[in-house]
């Protein structure tokens, strides 16, 4: 796939000089800083030693006293509570993490997750009817719920009082619940706004344990948990995310809960035999992407092919044993799904390849009423990754055409599908990722709309995907001490991305190869140094370019761009450019 290089705009030399100076580093490192926002001693000082000191106060989050006021009241009046959240990673570990932290000081709550296919995304009139079967007098509702309006009065005819704990777009009208909780309200003034369904639900902890004077170490237990969610739903790692991810992978790395060990172990990871000097129990340290490639869609399988509900379990356990064992069935079970996942990619690849007018559109929108609808989601952003184009997966699920849509940088889909919301049951989602439903005889006209839209609104040079270079270097300028600096930048993720690299002008040493598993020999292994030798030379590798042998063993100059890491072989660590692009030099 081609790629438009866009290398940032430096940092102000004054404010890099500045910080430069006063932190004792290269202006390279003080320009990524400054570029983050950073430009004092003490920014510096948040940004490398993040403080649980510095969370927001919960009660800044408008309604949170009147929700911390109705569970008080139901807590007092002996009545029934349910925890009730979305079947993703982000709702059930915000389930699991309120759940637990209520367990602890109320026994009367349980918990619901709906099932995907019979019920759908969301609050359900299933869940609510089986609320008031159990007697409950109060739903609080996380991940979920900002647009439930006819549900939540569904529930108050019942007798049931809803609080609703959510962090996607509202609408125009939010539920008449008893409290909402959403920091994307125009009327919440909550300092940060981009918290994930288990932030908010961890800020309703926060506050409750400061109605019931409980000591807010008791809360940051619950940490790990945050930090899958803030890594599965991809929301911005700044502000209190950053916060909550630093000390939720400190404690997943040191002393993970059954669960997550679990989850873990089955992925691959090893646990250290002997203690050594780290405090990790893992032979190398956990990291986001370990959270979003290994953890999250372990724990979305439950839910994608069976039951979340197994999710939650699996994360409230206390029991190493029972964890290990649903452990084992949510990882048979995300093989089920990686096996949809490639037929049905497959299928809709055919799709677009032999379908002339579905290769000239901006837009992706596949429909197959047999796809399974636990695995659209993942094959819209298999789509993505193949063509870079707005893609909405669909498929048929009691009586409706359901999918999910992903997007591109740029593009905001949430947008785009409420421009065509009149042809729609129901919608939600963020910028980047929502989920829609419609009947089946407006899926052409809601295809042909969100199409039309695209054509207005989308570039053609926005459909060429973008590497964002943070800084060219020299290879002179890469040495252990920059690495270690540069390694405290994590944890990475939206916001703070892994620095990207340029240098120009380099040349292959004369040991390029092309390796691979499998006798998929398709990578290409190489070493670096500037044509005129200025600087070490650096070791590379470059996934899926095992095509650009014949231009290395040429001797050819060209630029690259890369992340920086280390790679450790038989006990020896060293630095290594993980190469994202290659560009022969003109």
């Amino acid at each position: 796939m081609e790629y438009r290089w866009k290398i940032k705009e430096k940092a102000d030399d004054d404010s890099v000089d500045n910080l430069s100076e006063s932190l004792g580093i290269s202006k390279v490192l003080s320009n990524l800083l400054v570029q983050r926002g950073i430009y004092t001693y003490d920014d510096a000082r948040a940004f490398f030693r993040p403080s649980l000191e510095e969370l927001h106060d919960p009660f800044l989050m408008k309604d949170m006293d009147k929700a911390v006021d109705r569970i008080l009241r139901a807590m007092n009046n002996n009545e029934n509570i349910m925890i009730y959240g979305d079947y993703d990673v982000d709702g059930t570990t915000a389930v699991a993490l309120v759940y637990t932290f209520l367990k602890n000081v109320y026994k009367k709550i349980e918990f619901y997750i709906p099932d995907r296919y019979s019920e759908g995304y969301g609050i359900s009139y299933k869940g609510i009817d089986t609320a008031f079967e159990h007697n409950v007098k109060l739903i609080i509702a996380l991940d979920c719920g900002i647009k439930a309006i006819k549900k939540v009065e569904y529930a108050t005819e019942k007798g049931i009082d809803f609080i609703i704990g959510d962090h996607h777009r509202p609408g125009e009208e939010v539920p008449a619940a008893v409290a909402v909780l959403d920091p994307k309200q125009e009327d919440c003034h909550y300092p940060f706004k981009e918290l994930s369904g288990a932030g908010v639900g961890f800020k309703l902890t926060q506050a409750l344990a400061a109605s019931l004077e409980i000591d807010q170490e008791k809360i940051f237990s619950s940490l790990d948990l945050l930090a899958v969610s803030i890594a599965a739903d991809i929301v911005p790692i700044t502000g209190e995310n950053r916060i909550f991810a630093y000390y939720g992978l400190k404690q997943i790395n040191e002393s993970p809960r059954h669960g997550i060990l679990s989850v873990l172990e089955s992925s691959g990871m090893v646990v250290k035999k002997g203690k050594g000097k780290s405090k990790n129990i893992f032979d190398r340290e956990i990291t986001v992407n370990d959270l979003v490639f290994a953890v999250g869609p372990r724990i979305n399988a439950a839910g994608r092919i069976k039951d979340a509900t197994d999710s939650v379990r699996l994360l409230i356990s206390n029991n190493s044993d029972y964890a290990t064992k649903l452990g084992g069935e949510i990882n048979v079970l995300n093989s089920t799904r990686r096996d949809l996942d490639k037929q049905m990619t497959q299928e809709a690849i055919d799709m677009i390849n032999n379908n002339e007018t579905l290769k000239q559109r901006r837009t992706t929108v596949l429909y197959q009423p047999h796809w399974h609808k636990g695995v659209i989601g993942i094959v819209a952003s298999r789509l993505l990754e193949n063509y870079y184009k707005p893609t909405i997966i669909l498929t048929f699920s009691d009586g409706m055409i359901t999918g999910s849509a992903r997007s591109i940088k740029g593009f905001d889909i949430y947008d785009a599908i409420d421009s065509c919301s009149h042809m729609l049951e129901h919608f939600g989602g963020h910028t980047y990722a929502a989920g829609l439903a419609m009947k089946p005889e407006n899926f052409e006209a809601f295809s042909e709309a969100f199409e039309a839209y695209a054509r207005q609104n989308l570039l053609e040079e926005q459909m060429i995907p973008e590497i964002e270079i943070d800084e060219e270097l020299f290879f002179s300028d890469i040495n252990s001490k920059f690495y270690r600096i540069l390694n405290q930048f994590a944890p990475f993720g939206p916001g703070n991305m892994p620095p990207v690299f340029m240098s120009k002008n380099v040349i292959d040493t004369g040991f390029a190869k092309v390796v691979g598993k499998n006798g998929d020999q398709k990578h290409l292994k190489f070493e670096v140094v500037h044509k005129d030798h200025s600087g070490n030379p650096l070791k590379a590798i470059a996934f899926n370019f095992g095509h650009y042998l014949e231009e290395l063993e040429r001797g050819k100059a060209f630029s690259i761009c890369y992340h920086i890491d280390e790679n450790i072989w038989q006990g020896n660590t060293s630095l290594q450019l993980r190469v994202k692009d290659m560009k022969p030099e003109e």
